[in-house]
């Protein structure tokens, strides 16, 4: 799928797809999206949500 497919799929402006898929909100700033912008992309994408979100800091959280 084009960067266009899977914004407009995922309810998303293109600009703003364009910028997750470069892990920034702003030059220099990381992005920070919303939980449900993830699910969203996660099922337009055929993939778990997991594979969107990176792992806590020092591995797995607790009770996992």
């Amino acid at each position: 799928m084009s960067q266009e497919q899977v914004a407009h799929a995922a309810g998303l402006a293109t600009f703003t797809y364009r910028k997750l898929e470069k892990g920034e909100s702003n030059p220099g700033t990381a992005a920070n999206p919303r939980l449900r912008t993830l699910v969203f992309l996660a099922e337009v994408l055929d993939i778990p949500l997991h594979d969107l979100v990176p792992p806590p800091p020092g591995g797995l959280a607790p009770g996992r």
